[in-house]
Order: C-alpha cells, then structure tokens, then sequence
C-alpha cells in the first residue's frame, strides 16, 4: 500500500533524537538545511530521474547524462546559485559524469599550478563552461609513477611553442574522465624536454576540440575506452584515449606558477615553493575520504532497512517469521559497517581543518606539517576506500538475492564507487608511502625531532614498547584510554619490528621489496589508530539532542573493538593484548550490537538520504518493498512482449523437433 510506513514500529523504538543526529551527520545546521534542499529539489525534477539508468544501453545512457548536465547547468544559473548550492545540486544528481573531472580536477590544477594571468586566463572561461576540461595524466603503460609518465612536450625555441607528442603506444592517456567525447580542452602531464634534457613532469594547457564544430584538432586522437563493469554504474562517464602527433602549443600554455621557461628555453623556478602543489592533493583526498563515507552509508541504508522488512524462519505455530536484522550473524556483519559510515564521516570533517591547515602554514611558508598531511591523506584515502568498496559488496550480501537485482541499487552503486580505489593513487601504492614515512619517523626518535600530528603517540616510545592493557572486564572495553592504548601500542610495534627487519637487508630498496606485505600493514594498522582516535576526539565535543552522544558512543566502541575482534592476531602477536582480553572484547561487542539494534533504523534515517538518491527499492524510505520490486519487474525491457524477440527463430523450431542437432 502507498504512503504505509511499513518502518514506523523500528522508528518509534529509537532512543534518541534524530532529527539531532541528522545535523550531526551534516556536520552543522547550515550543512543539513543545504543538503535537504538541494535532494529535495533534485528528487523533484523528473529530467533527473534514474530508475531506468540500469536498462539503458551505453550511448542512450551517455546521452541521458548530457541531458542531465545541461540541465543542471540551466537551473544553477535560473536560480542564481551559490557555487555551494551548485556543488550540492551535482552532488544529488548522482551520476559519473564530464562536469565531476572540469570542477574537480581541471580547475583545481589551474589554480595550484597556474599564473596569475594564467588564472585570469583560463578560469574565466572554465567557469563559465565556455571550454570544458578534463585533467590528462595517467597513461596507457603508467598510473601511479607519475615519473614514468611517456608523453613529451618538447621546447622549440625558433617558434616559441611546445610540441606535445606521444612517442609510444603505451604512451597514450587513457582513463581521463570526461575526455572521450566532451572535453574541448585538458591539462596534459607530459615530460618536459629542452635542448635535449629531461627536466620532469609538468603540466600543459593542450586544447584538444574546435570550440566550433567540437572536432578534433590537427594531431589529435581522441575518444571513448569502452563500456566500463556494471550496469549503469562509472558508464555514464566518456573515460578517453588521447594521442598526440606532434601537437604545438603556445609556450605560455605551460603552468608556470612553480617552474618557469623563458623565450630563450631558461628555466627558472619561482618563489612560489613546489610544495603548494601539494595542497591540491590533499584538497582531493580529502574530498574522497567524504564520499567514502557517502558511499558506505549508502549501502548501509538499503541493508539496514531491509535486513527490518525481510523475515525468515524462526516462526512457531504460524506465527511471524523473524527479522533478519535480529540473527546475531546478521548483526556481526551490518553494525560494523554502520559504525564506519560514522567513523569515516567525522575523519572526513577532521580532514577538511588539516586542509585548511596546512594550506594556512603553506602560504606562510612553513612546511613542517606536509609530510605528515601527505602521509596522513594517502594513507585514509587508502583505508576508506578499499573498507568501503568491500562494504558495499558485504551489504548486497546481507540483503540476500535480492541484492543481486540492480533495481536494489547496491550492484551499481559497487560499480559506481569501486574504481576510487584506484584514481588518485592506487592504493596499495599509498600505503607504501605512508609506511616509507612511518619508517623514517621511528628512524628519527632518537635524533631529538619529535613527531607531530597523527605520528605525535610515537614520541612516547618507551611507554608504548612497555605498556600491557589493564582490561579485567568486558566493559573495561568502553574505556576510551583503553582502547587508543591498545592501538598506539599495536600501531608502534608493528612499524618498530618492521624498521627492525630492514635492517637486515643490504639496502633499505631491497627491504622495503621483500617487505612491503609487512609494511602495507603497519601503515593500515597507523591509520585505523587515525580513525578511532578522531571518532574519539568527536565524542569530547558537545553533541546536543537527547541520546545522541550515547549513539555515537556505541557506534564508536564497536568500530574498534570490530577492528580489534578482525586483526586480534596482530593485537596478540606484538602483546597489546592477551587472547583473555581478546575474548572480553569479544562479549563486549555483542553487547553493543544489542543495544544498536533498536536504533538501528533510526541511525540510517539520520544520512537523511531521499528515495531518489538512495536509488534502491530494498532500501525504500516506506519499507514497502515487495509490491514495488514486482511493479518494477514489468517494466523490464525484456516485459515490453509476451512472446519474445526470437521465439519463432530459435525457440519453436526447438519445440517442434525441426532443428537438426547434432549428435555428441
């Protein structure tokens, strides 16, 4: 039945305020007013609808998405947006598309790497899509070594240009978003080449279509890599191959706002310091730590609600079945993940004040937090992604087969978020940076320079090689000392022992090769301590709304002790625990899980999430799930005949014994 709150009994069993919560999860008032404003006006606009994206085949899908694009383009400037108002909108709109790669990525590059005239220059017509860019760095044989990077823009000093070229098959730029049959213009990363010396990788402004008759320039070989995993899913985005033939460009058109080259082909550094550049990556790293969050909570919506609609077994004399949310198993593997959709969003806001941070001390030139930042972004972008990728494919389990039809939202979603954990750094790539500096960090204890940030635990070295926990009891566990104890000290260990077993080795290289499994480790083992002391850090704040703050309590102890309970080997093995405190974490989670379990509901319907956005019949607002899973049956393109397409070719000869089959 419509308009039937078949949730209402869950809603009503919560403990808290939720209305609180819902700001809380936006991270202020203003935030949520925006955000509600901003779904509502786009579940409302049917040009955005997607409940038929799934059905679509690739150039009806990409061509639905320009419709969407322009649109939104339309009513940014009918409403006369903010530039946060039309952040959100985008955002709402829900789909991988040209415009995510412009705002995101080509502008943003502009700005951190380019002149002021160059600024003056491009944005302009950038921000009013006068020209659309894309951001052209990973190549066809290179992603992640950068250095490796084959394209070359080499100076010739007679015509005051650079020819861009690409020398190699494996050369071509392949991936760039929005590249394959949109972008009139991209920032290129190619190797810088005068007089024959290599001078690195740097950034040129390379227009690639007529502004015209969107054709490709003399030189240019452009267009779209192929239909992508899923349905739906990263399909809607024209990730491109580009090719360059000897390409010139004006010299001007090099970002210059670090290293300059002058008519003559001098090259001279500025003094803007390289490291700004660095700025930009933090920015975005820290932007996916948020959609990480996103995503998760996403999943953990549609899982939680139905895991409340679903029932089996368990029935005695007729009576109802039991809800699948209450099997203890079911328990174990959803409120995890619902605690780390919390514990990633509030890691998210503290990473948005590191940005602004550490862009404050840059442009005072003070650079002693940058590596640490850098560490410290790799590092979460890596853990956040990788949990979350896994976690959405977790929640389509828990919703059974049903979770395998797209019309539950959660297979396209997958396909949708799953390459984050490759863009912006491969990550097991970044956990090798962040375990090279954890490394290095230990290796300078002794020299007097104290760690900061997210390392400072690691100047109480003495006591963390020492300290044995003090848990007697299960609720002992609930203790936030003792629960970042454990972590720091499991934390250190592994990176001292690790540091310790390099040393065995001829050459730290060949170490940090035969070691790197080990260090991939340590660096996720440094970033879990990240997420648990933020979420701790979190709770010390002044949360308003009845109940609230013991929500987020629970939510925080059973993401560490969750941790604690999958990775009790390391605890055990570098003695930060004892198998009897193991167990007792153990007891104290299931107990956490009984006292989620009424709130459970009511914890989702904090992400204040529409149908719309949602996508996902499973996880519908109402829980009216069954009638609109067999409505959306019929609408299947398969559905549009009785008999199907190829029934009088194949199917009735078959029947009817006129096909002549051979014999085995």
């Amino acid at each position: 039945m419509e308009g039937v709150d078949y949730l209402g009994d869950e809603r009503r069993k919560a403990e808290f305020d939720v209305d609180e919560m819902k700001i809380v999860w936006a991270g202020s008032k203003h935030a949520f007013d925006l955000t509600d404003r901003m779904s509502k006006m786009v579940a409302s606009d049917p040009v955005f609808r997607k409940d038929n994206r799934t059905m679509l085949d690739r150039k009806a899908l990409f061509k639905s998405t320009l419709e969407k694009s322009a649109h939104a383009f339309k009513r940014v400037d009918e409403l006369n947006l903010t530039y946060e108002e039309a952040t959100k909108l985008r955002f709402f709109i829900d789909e991988p598309t040209y415009t995510d790669l412009h705002w995101g990525m080509f502008v943003p590059a502009i700005r951190g790497q380019g002149t002021e005239e160059q600024q003056e220059k491009w944005l302009k017509l950038a921000e009013k899509m006068q020209i659309i860019g894309c951001y052209a760095q990973t190549e066809l044989g290179h992603g992640s070594n950068v250095q490796g990077l084959e394209t070359t823009a080499t100076f010739d000093s007679t015509t005051d240009e650079f020819v861009i070229h690409s020398p190699t098959l494996t050369s071509s730029k392949w991936w760039p978003g929005g590249l394959g049959k949109v972008s009139t213009h991209a920032v290129v990363y190619a190797r810088l080449i005068i007089e024959g010396q290599d001078h690195g990788v740097h950034g040129f402004i390379v227009q690639l279509r007529s502004l015209e008759d969107h054709l490709p320039l003399p030189g240019i070989t452009v267009g779209d890599i192929g239909t992508k995993f899923g349905n739906g899913g990263y399909n809607t985005m024209d990730n491109g191959v580009l090719r360059f033939d000897h390409v010139r460009i004006p010299r001007n058109q090099m970002l210059m706002r670090v290293l300059q080259v002058s008519r003559e082909g001098k090259c001279t550094y500025s003094d803007v310091p390289r490291q700004l550049i660095y700025g930009t990556m933090v920015y975005v790293r820290q932007n996916i730590v948020t959609d990480a969050s996103i995503a998760l909570s996403r999943a953990v919506t549609v899982a939680t609600r139905y895991s409340c609609v679903r029932r089996q077994f368990g029935s005695q004399n007729g009576g109802m079945e039991t809800q699948v949310i209450d099997y203890k198993t079911q328990q174990n593997r959803l409120f995890p993940l619902l605690a780390s959709a919390y514990a990633f969003r509030f890691v998210s806001e503290w990473l948005k004040w590191l940005y602004g941070d550490v862009t404050a001390r840059l442009n005072a030139n003070d650079f002693s937090m940058l590596p640490e930042a850098h560490a410290c972004t790799a590092g979460l972008k890596s853990l956040t992604t990788s949990a979350t990728a896994d976690a959405i494919e977790e929640c389509r389990k828990l919703c059974g087969g049903h979770g395998y039809l797209c019309s539950s939202g959660l297979p396209e979603l997958f396909a949708m978020y799953v390459p984050a954990c490759t863009y912006e750094g491969d990550n097991v790539v970044l956990l090798l940076q962040v375990a090279r500096f954890l490394v290095k960090t230990v290796s300078q204890l002794g020299s007097g320079k104290q760690p900061v940030g997210t390392t400072a635990y690691m100047g109480r070295a003495e006591h963390l090689m020492q300290c044995r926990s003090n848990v007697e009891r299960a609720e002992d566990w609930l203790n936030p000392s003792a629960i970042l104890e454990a972590f720091e000290a499991r934390a250190f260990r592994m990176v001292v022992s690790c540091a310790q077993s390099l040393r065995n080795f001829p050459s730290p290289e060949e170490g940090f090769a035969e070691l790197s499994a080990d260090l991939a480790e340590v660096a996720i083992a440094h970033c879990q301590l990240i997420v648990v002391s933020k979420f701790i850090d979190k709770l010390k704040q002044e949360i308003p709304g009845k109940g609230v703050k013991q929500q987020l309590k629970n939510l925080c102890n059973i993401y560490a002790l969750s941790l604690l309970h999958k990775h009790q080997g390391e605890f055990l093995a570098t003695s930060s625990i004892t198998a009897e405190q193991a167990s007792l974490a153990n007891t104290q989670l299931r107990n956490l899980y009984s006292q989620v379990r009424p709130n459970a509901v009511a914890l989702v319907d904090s992400f204040n999430y529409t149908d719309h956005y949602l996508g996902s019949i499973l996880g519908r607002y109402d829980g009216n799930v069954y009638p609109k899973l067999y409505e959306a049956a019929w609408k299947d393109p398969l559905n549009e005949s009785v008999v199907t397409d190829g029934y009088v070719e194949y199917i009735k000869p078959l029947l009817k014994g006129k096909l002549h089959l051979s014999r085995l």
